[in-house]
């Protein structure tokens, strides 16, 4: 038995953390058993997702290889195996990947498309910072939701943003601490193909901007330190719940600080940081 090194990068967006593969060629497709190997935090290199860049056409898969010739496709999978629609998070720090590796250029003020199993999103780099365009977002109905740390069941709005989730506003920080994630909440009646749940606690409202601090148990993953379409769907259900008074939201989240803004389309922008912080080379054995 031999062994075969695949070069990657971790990378993460306010704590939402990543393994990067590049695959120009498209001809090393991702699997369940490879995906949980390399993000497994003990026995590979850990992270809430994998994600391969492969060129549109070459992944492999008809919702990503729909694109335009020339547009770089996130083929991001949950770090139990299991493929996603959209990462907030994880668009914008595939668009770094990209970037450090010298696979596209974007200038200040640019934007690159990038597409994905819920759609072709457009990322705009703005200084040191990336913006991503996660298009229109659609209020749904509501659940019952229940998690540990919480004295009741409460009552949860659906929202989609590419990727589904549902949102449940809570009375305090002291109840949002109180909570334990480590377990789905229970959803009733269940999503038929699973959700993200937010727990928020809405805070002021000021010159047109909102705030908000989100905690979230991301579906195939668990509790995560960030979720970028979490965020969005957040803001978008607390703004609903305000009446429309902001279109600019803070999102604190336990791995640091995303905005999101509403434009004059009705799409919601996802802006944050997004680092690579190291590189190295995978090994697998090869018969």
């Amino acid at each position: 038995m031999t062994t075969h090194a695949t070069p990657f990068a971790k990378g993460h967006g306010t704590g939402n953390d990543f393994v990067l593969v590049a695959d120009p060629a498209g001809e090393a497709p991702l699997s369940p058993e490879r995906v949980r190997a390399l993000a497994d935090r003990r026995f590979g290199i850990g992270g809430d997702g994998v994600i391969r860049a492969v060129p549109a056409g070459r992944a492999g898969d008809a919702a990503l290889d729909g694109a335009s010739a020339g547009t770089w496709a996130m083929d991001y999978w949950n770090a139990d195996g299991s493929t996603s629609e959209m990462c907030g998070n994880g668009v914008r720090v595939f668009v770094r990947f990209l970037l450090e590796r010298g696979l596209a250029e974007l200038p200040d003020g640019a934007s690159i498309d990038v597409a994905t199993r819920a759609g072709v999103k457009r990322v705009v780099r703005r200084g040191t910072l990336l913006s991503a365009d996660l298009g229109p977002f659609e209020l749904g109905g509501t659940r019952l939701v229940a998690a540990d740390g919480l004295d009741v069941d409460r009552p949860g709005l659906d929202v989609s943003t590419g990727n589904p989730h549902v949102v449940v506003a809570l009375a305090d920080e002291a109840e949002l601490d109180r909570l334990e994630l480590q377990r789905p909440p229970a959803l009733e009646p269940a999503a038929e193909h699973g959700a993200n749940v937010e727990f928020v606690v809405p805070g002021t409202i000021a010159d047109g901007v909102g705030s908000i601090r989100m905690r979230v148990h991301e579906r195939g993953v668990g509790e995560t330190l960030s979720c970028g379409t979490g965020a969005v769907a957040a803001a978008m259900a607390t703004r609903h719940w305000s009446g429309d008074a902001a279109d600019r939201w803070i999102v604190d989240v336990p791995g640091g600080r995303l905005e999101v803004d509403v434009d004059e389309r009705g799409h919601a922008w996802l802006t944050g940081p997004a680092e690579i912080v190291f590189r190295g080379e995978a090994l697998s054995p090869v018969p």
